[in-house]
C-alpha cells in the first residue's frame, strides 16, 4: 500500500513537471488602440506593423509605437529586466519574437517615430522586401545592438495624429544615444 502511494505521488509529480515544459512563458498581448500609449513617447500605439512590445521578467507589459522607442526603454531600464520582446511582421502583422525576426533599415522608410526599421518573420521575407523596394539594409537582432538609432527628419509617420507635448520631436533624434549603445548593447 505504501509503495502504491509513493508511486502515485511520483507519477503526479512527474506529470506536473512535464506539463510546464514546452509552454511559452511570455506571449504578446493584443493592442488596444483606445487605451495603449507608447511607454516612451506617450503616443497612441496603433494596431499595425510598427507596434512592438516587451514583457519584463516580473510579467509587466510595455507597448511601443516604434522599435526605436523599445530600444530607448531598454537603454534606460536594462536588458536584464526583460523577459521577452515582440515585433510585428511587416507583411502579416503577426506577433513574432524579436530574437528570431529579421529587420530592414533605410533612413527613408516611414515609421511612427522615424527610426526607419521594418520587422519581418524571416530573412527571405526581408530580402524580398529589399529586392522589391530596391533599397534597405538587412539586419538581424545582433546587428541592431550596434545600430546608431538615429531618427530621420521628414520620415515620421504619425498616422494623422498631432504630436503630444511629451512625445519625441524630430530634433531630439539622438537624445538617448549620448554614450549609450543601441538595443541590447548594455
Amino acid at each position: 500500500m505504501k509503495k502504491s502511494i509513493w508511486l502515485f505521488i511520483s507519477i503526479v509529480g512527474i506529470f506536473i513537471v512535464l506539463s510546464g515544459c514546452g509552454k511559452d512563458k511570455y506571449t504578446a498581448i493584443p493592442i488596444n488602440e483606445a487605451t495603449d500609449k507608447c511607454a516612451i513617447c506617450n503616443m497612441q500605439v496603433k494596431d499595425d506593423a510598427f507596434a512592438v512590445q516587451l514583457t519584463t521578467k516580473e510579467g509587466k507589459n510595455f507597448k511601443f509605437d516604434d522599435l526605436g522607442c523599445m530600444n530607448e526603454w531598454i537603454s534606460k531600464n536594462g536588458i536584464e529586466t526583460v523577459g521577452a520582446e515582440f515585433v510585428r511582421d511587416y507583411n502579416t502583422k503577426e506577433w513574432i519574437s524579436y530574437n528570431t525576426a529579421s529587420f530592414v533599415y533605410d533612413a527613408t522608410f516611414k515609421t511612427p517615430m522615424a527610426y526607419g526599421i521594418y520587422s519581418f518573420k524571416d530573412k527571405p521575407s526581408a530580402q524580398k522586401f529589399i529586392d522589391e523596394q530596391k533599397k534597405g539594409k538587412l539586419m538581424g537582432p545582433e546587428d541592431l545592438k550596434n545600430h546608431t538609432w538615429e531618427r530621420a527628419k521628414g520620415t515620421m509617420d504619425m498616422g494623422g495624429q498631432d504630436h503630444n507635448s511629451q512625445a519625441h520631436t524630430e530634433s531630439d533624434s539622438s537624445m538617448h544615444m549620448d554614450g549609450q549603445k543601441g538595443m541590447h548593447g548594455q
